[in-house]
């Protein structure tokens, strides 16, 4: 039976501003624009690879498709790593980040969808982190949300410090390469993270064609989907959340995939669920927009 998920009660406090939040996404993106003045071709090569640690290895392949989604498995140690790579992006600990997401995805476009365009594109883009009460350390509240994080000592555990293994990062950052190899690898590699990470919940809900009819507003969209390792395929993702490849067809790159299925192949990943659009059920089928999809702006 799949999990039922209530939406956070929102109250009056959800109006106004969190600033210890906002204090640290004002800095972050303050140092972002300073490391224009300091960019450097090792710091830019550094700043990819931890993008791609932090954003592709972390949130796409470990918080998004396996945590929330289960969409394969690992052995605890792979889990446990890709968790960690996932708290590199700063976007919070695995349960926070769980929870929210399943919350997205069972009131999608409704009331109770922690950031639908619906209520502005600002709010789903990035006003609604910037807003209301921090849970990112806050549990018990989030248990009942992700039941099978909340049993692991791990999960409980670097959710509640989920920001020491990103300033580890940053410390090692500067004592390599100095403050330009901290502003463009740690600074600006994170705020263009974010964002890619923000785009999936603002622009793939607002523009973007659409190949399968769902009871949102999801879209794929090309170019979310290369600046987020795979994760513009969103209404592939909502039509098939479980699936753990986004892009259905040959040139819809998903490189989020291409990292599981490098997985597999080490013996590293197992039962994998992959939906391919040749096997869909006829009623399934039925639902794709075979001539044209769909264009959507909202």
């Amino acid at each position: 039976m799949p999990l039922q998920i209530e939406a956070l009660e929102r109250t009056r406090h959800d109006d106004q501003i969190n600033w210890i939040t906002a204090g640290v996404m004002f800095a972050l993106h303050v140092g972002a624009i300073a490391a224009l003045f300091f960019l450097t071709w090792k710091g830019l090569l550094a700043a990819a690879v931890l993008w791609w640690v932090s954003g592709g290895m972390g949130i796409g392949m470990g918080y998004h498709r396996l945590l929330t989604h289960r969409g394969y498995k690992t052995p605890k140690w792979v889990e446990y790593l890709l968790t960690t790579c996932g708290t590199l992006a700063l976007e919070g600990g695995p349960i926070f980040w769980v929870a929210t997401h399943r919350i997205h995805h069972q009131h999608s476009d409704k009331e109770g969808d922690p950031h639908t365009p619906l209520d502005g594109k600002w709010w789903a883009h990035m006003g609604w982190i910037l807003m209301g009460k921090s849970l990112h350390q806050d549990t018990q509240t989030l248990a009942r949300y992700v039941p099978d994080l909340a049993k692991s000592k791990f999960h409980v555990w670097i959710t509640k410090y989920h920001y020491v293994p990103a300033v580890a990062v940053m410390v090692a950052l500067y004592a390599i390469g100095g403050l330009p190899m901290l502003l463009v690898a740690g600074f600006l590699r994170t705020v263009v993270g974010l964002h890619c990470t923000w785009l999936v919940n603002s622009a793939t809900h607002t523009w973007g064609s659409r190949r399968f009819v769902t009871r949102d507003h999801s879209t794929n969209n090309f170019w979310v989907a290369i600046l987020s390792f795979g994760e513009g395929w969103h209404n592939n993702h909502h039509a098939h959340p479980v699936s753990a490849r986004h892009g259905l067809k040959w040139y819809e790159i998903d490189l989020n995939w291409y990292g599981i299925w490098a997985l597999k192949k080490l013996h590293l990943a197992r039962h994998v669920y992959r939906v391919k659009l040749s096997e869909l059920p006829e009623d399934e089928v039925e639902k794709v927009v075979s001539a044209k999809p769909e264009l959507v702006s909202v």
